[in-house]
């Protein structure tokens, strides 16, 4: 027989329906239960329940002022305006869009597809590339985010955040020009 520890198997005859010890070879959790590897699907607002105080992508910030208090942002994928609340949540929500500059300065609209892909969430997304001039790029995020009912609420967000990656891709490439930052108005050092 083989020495115990460092994961190795040993047959046990004080169990005598199971052929390995329990400490040294566990049982899987489809042999435990052969209904494991369906998933469950839950509702948006408890999912959200679940997850609101509780996630990795949650960063905290004090306000600037006492009444503000603490701001929560979110940098999930899904979530257009980073902001830690249920409407704009990636992760509770079952639909969601996102757009998001690429590497060589264009943007794409991501959203989340049906519910089929539980098991894999990175085969459960759509990217549309937006290459066009504005214009088009702006029918196209109609389209997909508002004309088929996807997400009429988010429609105005997804394309303030279109408009912001569109500038900042056009001063990348040299384009345009940044916009000047105004200077203050401090005291004149003599």
């Amino acid at each position: 027989s083989l020495a115990w520890g460092g994961g190795q198997r040993r047959f046990c005859p004080s169990y005598p329906f199971r052929l390995f010890h329990p400490l040294v070879c566990r049982p899987r959790a489809t042999e435990l239960n052969p209904e494991f590897r369906k998933m469950v699907q839950i509702s948006d607002s408890l999912a959200w329940q679940l997850v609101q105080g509780n996630t990795s992508f949650m960063k905290k910030v004090n306000g600037r002022t006492k009444r503000s208090g603490c701001v929560k942002f979110s940098v999930e994928r899904g979530n257009v305006k980073s902001l830690s609340t249920y409407k704009y949540s990636g992760i509770a929500n079952s639909r969601a869009a996102d757009v998001s500059c690429t590497d060589e300065n264009r943007a794409v609209l991501t959203t989340k597809t049906a519910s089929k892909c539980a098991t894999q969430p990175k085969k459960g997304s759509v990217t549309v590339p937006l290459n066009k001039h504005f214009a088009k790029t702006d029918k196209t995020i109609r389209s997909q985010v508002q004309t088929n009912f996807y997400r009429p609420d988010l429609t105005q967000d997804v394309l303030a955040k279109y408009s912001v990656c569109y500038r900042a891709n056009r001063i990348a490439k040299g384009v345009t020009k940044p916009i000047p930052v105004k200077k203050g108005r401090g005291t004149k050092k003599n």
